[in-house]
């Protein structure tokens, strides 16, 4: 009877639990120390508010936007691994595997902008991609911040539909096209007077990067 036991293998969750309580930190600091503007943050999907107060190019290297970029990163990387994980391709608890993700959105992200600045200064439109990249990394930390909460939630659960995460993608989507739409109308007269260079921009880094990104994903799964 005794040799037929075997001893239970318990997952490692703590390194998790570890990083949720600092992210929500970092949240919870940046709110108390930029309470009006985290506020008009909050409200970004619903009012343009916060995007044409908060559109100097400064703001992109202020506390605020460094603080929550790191929370953006961290959310970010949970979200993949544990999409990874419902639809049966990783391990939710695999900490080498989230440090792996998050890493590579950090590397992504900051090279994706080097090259933006690389390509800008080259098209002479360095003014106008700073308020852009301004306008995306506001969005996108914004998504990061709205995830966080339904990571902690989608971790500590078993059983969630696919549903669930894809509905997340797709909500996520809708987010960040909204957020082109509110960038091309607030640059509008900037854009119009370098049309060709903008959409050279366009199709050369916010297109084709995530299409190289999706295609080598899915060929590598295949």
């Amino acid at each position: 009877m005794i040799e037929h036991l075997h001893p239970r293998i318990l997952e490692n969750k703590d390194w998790a639990t570890l990083l949720f309580v600092l992210t929500f930190a970092v949240v919870a600091m940046t709110k108390s120390a930029y309470e009006t503007r985290f506020s008009e943050f909050s409200k970004l999907i619903f009012s343009d508010k916060y995007a044409k107060i908060y559109r100097d190019n400064n703001n992109l290297k202020s506390s605020f936007t460094v603080g929550l970029f790191f929370v953006q990163v961290v959310s970010f990387a949970f979200f993949i691994q544990l999409t990874m994980h419902i639809f049966g391709y990783a391990s939710k608890t695999d900490w080498v595997l989230f440090i792996q993700i998050a890493t590579f959105l950090l590397y992504f992200i900051l090279a994706k902008y080097l090259i933006e600045k690389i390509v800008a200064t080259s098209f002479n439109i360095d003014e106008f991609v700073d308020l852009f990249n301004l306008q995306k990394v506001t969005y996108r930390t914004y998504i990061g911040v709205l995830i966080l909460p339904i990571n902690a939630v989608l971790f500590y659960y078993e059983g969630i539909p696919k549903s669930i995460p894809l509905a997340i993608i797709g909500i996520s989507l809708c987010i960040s096209l909204y957020s082109y739409f509110i960038s091309i109308k607030t640059y509008q007269n900037a854009i119009i007077g370098k049309l060709f260079y903008f959409i050279l921009y366009l199709c050369a880094l916010e297109i084709a990067p995530y299409y190289f990104l999706y295609y080598w994903l899915t060929k590598g799964s295949a």
